[in-house]
């Protein structure tokens, strides 16, 4: 099975669901990811955008992802960047790599960038004659996904739960590689606040660990 994972910024995808590649990587499963933005001067220095960048390798070879897709558009300015030209980037991705299972960010997030990337998803992930993409899904961001979004958006419903209950160590591992990202608990983007909002998430299902996601289409073919 081909899998693309579609993350804003380098780290949504391990906060939303490292568990769950994880989970596909010891399956066997072929893991693809595209990073939608990138840091850019002045805002970010540049010692600090190469650590990002050896952050996104350390977080490939932990994962086995075959290979990372860089769009390249500013991070927090993707409002600024034409819609056509998101899609059209992602698109060819999607095209590259046929995967049948993708994973993008949430709707329902107060990120703006997160928002703008899950609606590039599903113009790129559009269930046209020939597509590859049998499901979509979008994973939690904590915690943006919660802090509330604007009006007429709603709220992260999850209707997708993954049992990752052998993998939320792997996930920790993951989540330690982006040292400019995590956080002190009890900041949620912390190590410890990451295995809280798993064990939640578990025990609201009857599990121990779990990570959520919406379904936002899944095509059964046989």
């Amino acid at each position: 099975m081909r899998v693309l994972v579609v993350s804003a910024h380098p780290d949504d995808e391990v906060i939303g669901a490292g568990g769950t590649l994880a989970r596909h990587a010891a399956r066997g499963d072929e893991l693809h990811w595209a990073i939608v933005t990138r840091a850019f001067p002045p805002l970010f220095s540049a010692e600090v955008i190469e650590v990002m960048d050896r952050q996104i390798e350390s977080v490939q070879r932990c994962l086995g992802i075959g290979e990372v897709h860089r769009l390249g558009f500013p991070t927090v300015k993707l409002n600024t960047v034409p819609y056509h030209e998101l899609s059209s980037a992602l698109q060819a991705v999607v095209d590259r790599v046929r995967p049948e299972v993708v994973y993008t960010t949430p709707a329902n997030d107060i990120n703006q960038d997160h928002r703008i990337v899950h609606d590039v998803t599903l113009v790129a992930t559009r269930p046209l004659p020939g597509c590859s993409v049998k499901k979509v899904l979008s994973y939690e961001i904590g915690p943006t996904t919660r802090y509330g979004t604007p009006s007429g958006r709603g709220t992260f419903a999850p209707s997708v739960f993954v049992d990752i209950g052998g993998f939320l160590d792997k996930k920790l591992e993951l989540a330690s590689l982006y040292a400019t990202e995590m956080k002190e608990y009890p900041h949620p983007r912390s190590l410890k606040g990451l295995e809280i909002i798993a064990r939640e998430r578990g025990i609201s299902v009857g599990l121990e660990v779990a990570e959520c996601f919406e379904l936002v289409r899944e095509i059964v073919t046989a």
